[in-house]
């Protein structure tokens, strides 16, 4: 596979989990402000798919981009960071 065929990913927070096969995972990042400097916090709501129904909110996951799988679905899961404490 040559480097430009490399798939994006990225990492969240799951934020729902009540579709199947489905999770909505949380991307924040930090961008500077144009004019100010201030770092300010942006974020997106992603959906991917999950074949297994393995994540929970308040997962932290890895995602990646792949083909089309639905009409807002472009990413699938492709690891658990860390488990949501069950407390």
């Amino acid at each position: 596979m040559s480097e430009n065929n490399v798939a994006r990913t990225a990492s969240g927070t799951v934020v729902s989990s009540k579709m199947n096969k489905t999770i909505t995972v949380m991307v924040e990042r930090q961008v500077k402000h144009p004019l100010y400097g201030k770092y300010i916090k942006r974020s997106n709501k992603i959906h991917a798919h999950d074949p297994e129904n393995e994540c929970h909110e308040g997962d932290k996951v890895t995602i990646e981009e792949t083909r089309p799988i639905a009409k807002t679905k472009t990413w699938k899961l492709t690891s658990i960071d860390r488990k949501a404490s069950t407390i």
